[in-house]
């Protein structure tokens, strides 16, 4: 039987953190269920620099001292090979954002792709879109953990981003795990001319997996001025800060429902505290730390 213990240690990993909301979300949720515990942010810098830290870290969490990280960039990757386990998600995704420790086992997960789902569906309705295609900007971490999601629900997915190879890379990955997933015909990304041609102008979900956009730089926007938004499409940015970025301004204005990514926030940190705590996580509690209703 797993002893509960009565004081929680979790945390995030990740660089850089000054602007993370996770330490709100999660106290949020600690009060709401009357539990005694922290939050803490730990910035460990990209490797090689902090491959000693990460080490060093983990192992305090393999012995108890920690209950649970969250995982962020640019470590998502890097704390495979320190884990003794990963969920099938985290596996089929290739990346970690949240460790659970168990009898001394470190358990790699990602809620990020049903973070997603259940934000796109509750706020964009994506679930009444049965079967449909995506454009997917972006090919990184978050890229593959939304490219899952989506591929899981029957959707076909198709990938823009600034390097191929990093494109062909996540086609090719998840090509092999049955997903009806392609490479854009773009000749180049971001997109730079209103001759540019769409890889398919009737798909329902345009997602920006990228940071372009976010804080400071929030003037920017991954969706070139001189081309027209596809008619019919929700826009999901991943971005959260700023509240209303560029692109789901610009979206708006076109007449599309779009959303950032704040939600997604929300729903993947629930998911992480129902797994290091054993109990639901008090969502409502959750979003209202951060200021949005559900």
């Amino acid at each position: 039987m797993t002893e509960i213990p009565s004081f929680y240690a979790l945390g995030l990993i990740g660089h850089p953190l000054e602007h993370s909301l996770s330490p709100q979300l999660h106290h949020a949720g600690l009060d709401a269920l009357g539990l005694e515990g922290e939050y803490r942010l730990y910035e460990i810098p990209p490797f090689p620099d902090g491959e000693e830290m990460l080490v060093e870290l983990l192992t305090r969490v393999r012995k108890g001292k920690i209950h649970g990280l969250n995982v962020t960039i640019p470590h998502k990757q890097n704390v495979i090979p320190l884990l003794d386990e990963m969920t099938p998600t985290a596996e089929a995704i290739g990346a970690v954002n949240t460790i659970v420790a168990r009898g001394g086992q470190l358990i790699g997960d990602n809620t990020d792709a049903p973070g997603f789902w259940a934000d796109v569906c509750q706020r964009l309705n994506a679930h009444t879109f049965e079967h449909s295609s995506a454009l997917i900007l972006g090919a990184g971490g978050a890229a593959r953990a939304v490219a899952y999601a989506l591929l899981s629900e029957g959707w076909s997915v198709i990938v823009a981003a600034r390097r191929p190879e990093q494109v062909r890379n996540l086609c090719d990955q998840f090509s092999a795990f049955g997903g009806q997933i392609s490479a854009a015909k773009f000749s180049n990304y971001p997109l730079s001319t209103p001759h540019s041609p769409l890889p398919n102008p009737h798909y329902k979900l345009l997602v920006n997996c990228t940071p372009v956009g976010m804080h400071p730089y929030v003037g920017a926007s991954p969706w070139p001025q001189d081309l027209a938004f596809p008619p019919d499409a929700a826009v999901y940015d991943l971005v959260y800060n700023p509240r209303q970025t560029c692109l789901v301004r610009e979206a708006r204005a076109a007449g599309l429902p779009a959303v950032t990514g704040l939600g997604m926030l929300v729903e993947q940190a629930a998911l992480a505290f129902d797994r290091w705590v054993g109990r639901d996580a008090p969502r409502e509690a959750m979003w209202a730390a951060v200021n949005i209703e559900r």
